[in-house]
């Protein structure tokens, strides 16, 4: 049975125990490492109270450290019984306890006195957060018995150490390991508070709040500054463009030459309708000679006036062409499109789009509103665009077109086109792109958080 704390014979104790608690709880403090505070549980201990034996246990890691020896053999006989006791005494309370071979078991009491003196000192350790410091306990064993004066101290002494070692294995402040345990802590009510007072009745207060709190709904989508009214140049005619007259981003005004086709193949239709108008001619001035003697030549005179003005239609529709070979600007502006060495030698077809001249103040923002994202938008909606080479001078707009069917992107995806005009003039040139920010109406903070996820199981689930 557990002896009564009650008055025992005690050891001689140290001279000034509290000038040697105080050392000893200092020595932990600055202790280095975690060899050096086992060492000092197991032997510097005896400066309290004397003992022959003691022995440091943890859960889960064993017997760790044994008084006057350095290298603890794991599958000794002494080790692994002492393994046996210290767990059988790990669940006795947080007390230090005073034992002899009377309050354990019988398989561990018929090797007491083979093993250990007879009187006994468990001292309690209780665990920590994390798996390097779990519950364990420092057990001391001598021939006399135990003084409560050396339980005082030899429980103050191990309250200190105890403090140390689990200094040892400080968690880092954020560590995902202690989570639950300081949110168990944090939200544990105070046993003298009012109900409403508590953490968890704020915390649910302040979630019902936060889920009606009104917000903008917001969508981002890909955007970037374009012409808002260009000048579309397109291909007047079928043909293979031939020459460049101006380069990418060339202020140009109007009446410059931008383009020019391959004119030989116009020439050569042109002179072989001037050949034939000519042809036309010369058969009705000897049809009109033989017209003043044979009547019937005057009937063929209105058949070849005709061929007459045919050929002359044909050489004017072709010289018409070779004047539209040669494409001019239609007004001031900037040209804008790739690399004229793309187009060099390329055919192309009438109405081909080929580059497009915009004023340099003349700019927009053009955003593509993914179908998932096309909430409702109003038609004086704010938007705004981060351009990427540019993030920290956001260019503000307002909605003027929201598209009402999605289009098909180059991408392969569909998304609705919309264009907004700039609140204000802006320095940033046409073609820069970014992320657009539009903004749509008022909504509580739950559906702007739940809207897209709860789409999606919709979509899935199909309800």
């Amino acid at each position: 049975m557990i002896e009564p704390a009650g008055p025992v014979a005690a050891a001689p104790l140290p001279a000034n125990p509290l000038i040697v608690l105080l050392d000893l709880a200092r020595r932990a403090r600055r202790a280095a490492s975690v060899p050096e505070l086992r060492f000092m549980a197991v032997n510097d201990s005896h400066a309290l109270a004397p003992y022959r034996q003691a022995a440091l246990w943890f859960s889960g890691m064993g017997v760790q450290a044994l008084s006057g020896i350095v290298q603890i053999e794991a599958n000794a006989p002494y080790t692994l019984w002492l393994g046996k006791l210290c767990a059988h005494l790990s669940g006795r309370g947080d007390q230090p306890l005073r034992l002899t071979a009377g309050d354990v078991p019988d398989e561990l009491a018929q090797a007491w006195a083979e093993w250990l003196p007879q009187h006994l000192l468990w001292v309690p350790l209780p665990g920590g957060e994390l798996p390097q410091a779990p519950a364990g306990g420092l057990l001391l064993a001598r021939d006399q018995p135990w003084a409560d004066e050396e339980l005082a101290l030899l429980g103050e002494w191990m309250d200190g150490w105890h403090l140390a070692w689990r200094a040892q294995f400080r968690p880092p402040a954020y560590s995902v390991r202690t989570w639950p345990a300081r949110a168990v802590r944090y939200f544990r009510p105070a046993p003298d508070a009012r109900w409403w007072r508590h953490k968890p009745a704020l915390l649910l207060a302040a979630s019902v709040l936060l889920v009606f709190l009104p917000v903008r709904l917001t969508v981002l989508a890909p955007g970037e500054l374009v012409p808002a009214r260009p000048a579309v140049i397109r291909a007047p005619l079928d043909g293979v463009v031939e020459v460049f007259h101006v380069q990418p981003n060339q202020a140009v005004r109007q009446g410059d030459p931008l383009f020019g086709f391959d004119e030989g193949l116009i020439l050569s239709k042109l002179e072989v309708a001037r050949q034939s108008l000519a042809t036309a001619q010369a058969e009705y001035q000897q049809m009109a000679q033989l017209a003043l003697s044979d009547s019937k030549a005057r009937g063929q005179l209105a058949v070849l006036t005709g061929k007459i003005e045919e050929r002359r239609a044909e050489a004017l529709y072709i010289e018409d062409q070779l004047n539209r070979a040669r494409v001019l600007a239609p007004q001031d502006g900037i040209a804008i499109f790739d690399d004229p060495s793309e187009w060099l030698g390329k055919p192309v077809a009438v109405g081909e789009r080929i580059l497009r001249i915009a004023s340099p103040n003349d700019v927009e923002v053009e955003a593509w509103v993914s179908v998932a994202d096309a909430i409702p938008v109003d038609p004086a909606a704010g938007i705004r665009l981060y351009l990427s080479a540019s993030p920290m001078d956001p260019v503000e707009a307002t909605v003027r077109y929201f598209s009402h069917d999605a289009i098909l992107r180059p991408d392969g995806s569909y998304a609705y086109r919309l264009r907004a005009t700039l609140d204000e003039p802006t320095l940033h040139r046409v073609g820069l792109k970014g992320t657009a920010k539009v903004r749509g109406e008022w909504v509580p903070m739950a559906y702007w958080a739940l809207r897209r996820p709860w789409a999606s199981v919709r979509s899935t689930l199909g309800w």
